[in-house]
């Protein structure tokens, strides 16, 4: 399912976004102002989202992927620009690597090279919270998983979010929970990112400064492999799409139409891991 904003007029190829693993095509609704001024904005609830039909656990990334051309194709989109945040940037990254002349810029935030022990670790310990029914206990856990503790440093709005995802665990339907554990085990079983093919389109890897789950020195790595450019924003975790919406909406708007991002105050330095010079003649 998809929902689809359209722009007046367009100064770069249309935007889709691939969010998280508990993200429906209503989640990025306030990004739209701010993204239309520039471009289309798609938002999908792939299988296994929202109100999609479920998918089970065997299907894996190269699947999603897939789905997403199919989407960009039947809606005649041509080239887009790609946005994926934490589960949605192993989708958006298989994309690129799948269909290489399908995009125009990537830009991928809180992504990992593969999954870390210890979020393999709460993924199984959720799963048997589900299965011994304490759900309380579940959206405290994941809550506190999700957010940087408060000695990390200090986040936007921290209070607010953590009640508003406490909220949103703690209220998910039978349907919904099930489809999430199913995402958390997919990543357990399906390889998270994987180094070929190359990309050849322009990426941005972005995380918050204070991010556990997929700390800035993990998105860095991703960034070396990628040959893209890299940066933390500051005063955020993971959450940083909620926590400071309205910058990631200016960073977003900023790379893909092609502006500079060195100068921007809510971002710490940006780096540039510079592709191979090839075909040189001596």
């Amino acid at each position: 399912m998809a929902r689809m904003a359209t722009a007046g007029s367009a100064a770069t190829e249309p935007v889709v976004v691939l969010g998280g693993s508990s993200q429906d095509r209503f989640s990025w609704l306030r990004y739209e102002r701010q993204i239309l001024s520039h471009t289309s904005l798609l938002t999908l609830e792939l299988p296994g989202y929202g109100d999609a039909d479920p998918l089970p656990v065997e299907h894996g990334m190269d699947f999603l992927a897939d789905t997403v051309r199919h989407a960009v194709d039947t809606l005649s989109l041509g080239p887009v620009n790609v946005f994926g945040a934490c589960f949605g940037a192993s989708i958006g990254l298989r994309y690129a690597q799948r269909h290489p002349h399908r995009i125009a810029r990537l830009m991928l935030g809180g992504t990992a090279e593969e999954i870390s022990p210890e979020y393999t670790a709460s993924a199984k310990r959720w799963r048997r919270m589900v299965d011994d029914g304490l759900l309380d206990d579940l959206a405290r856990d994941m809550v506190e998983q999700f957010m940087a503790p408060p000695d990390r440093g200090p986040v936007r709005r921290r209070a607010a979010v953590a009640r508003l995802m406490g909220q949103r665990f703690a209220q998910l339907t039978e349907r919904e929970l099930a489809m999430d554990i199913t995402h958390h085990e997919r990543l357990l079983t399906h390889p998270w990112s994987l180094p070929e093919p190359a990309v050849t389109a322009p990426v941005l890897v972005f995380t918050g400064e204070h991010d556990t789950i997929t700390p800035p020195l993990v998105g860095r790595r991703v960034a070396q492999g990628l040959r893209a450019r890299f940066t933390t924003i500051k005063e955020s975790d993971h959450l940083v799409q909620i926590e400071r919406d309205t910058d990631l909406a200016d960073l977003m708007a900023r790379f893909f139409t092609d502006q500079p991002l060195e100068t921007l105050s809510y971002l710490n330095p940006v780096e540039r891991f510079q592709r191979p010079v090839t075909g040189l003649r001596r």
